[in-house]
């Protein structure tokens, strides 16, 4: 499925959902099924720079994709890196810096997020594209 086609699916999902607190409530649900981190990543040199709540994330390279895992103490934020990582994992490098990630604004949840968050957000977003970047200079 290709990122386009993941956002969709996120933005039809919210819609569902009235107002915010569900939409919140959502979130924190899709933060308990992101993949499990391996514990051996969750260390210093993993963390996310620049958010409020510890975040880590790593990433693998297979058959020229890019796969994320990660985790975070907060559940809003595990639930907005978790979107990140549906939309994100297991696409090529070359999509992952590319993507605009349209469904951000679409479903709102920029506008809705604090200021501390929406610069965690900004950093997520940068570091999986350092991510994807470091991968294609490698291939």
């Amino acid at each position: 499925m290709s990122i386009k086609e993941k956002e969709q699916e996120i933005i039809s999902e919210f819609e569902m959902f009235e107002d915010w607190l569900d939409k919140y409530n959502y979130i924190i649900e899709l933060g308990k099924s992101v993949p499990e981190i391996n514990p051996e990543y969750k260390e210093k040199q993993y963390l996310i720079k620049g958010c409020q709540s510890q975040v880590w994330l790593h990433a693998k390279m297979e058959n020229g994709k890019v796969f994320f895992t990660a985790d975070s103490d907060a559940l809003i934020t595990k639930g907005i890196v978790s979107l990140l990582i549906r939309v994100l994992s297991g696409q090529k490098p070359d999509d992952i810096i590319n993507a605009e990630l349209d469904f951000i604004e679409k479903i709102g949840l920029k506008e809705h997020l604090s200021p501390t968050r929406s610069n965690g957000l900004v950093n997520m977003i940068k570091q999986i594209k350092l991510y994807a970047l470091a991968f294609k200079s490698k291939q």
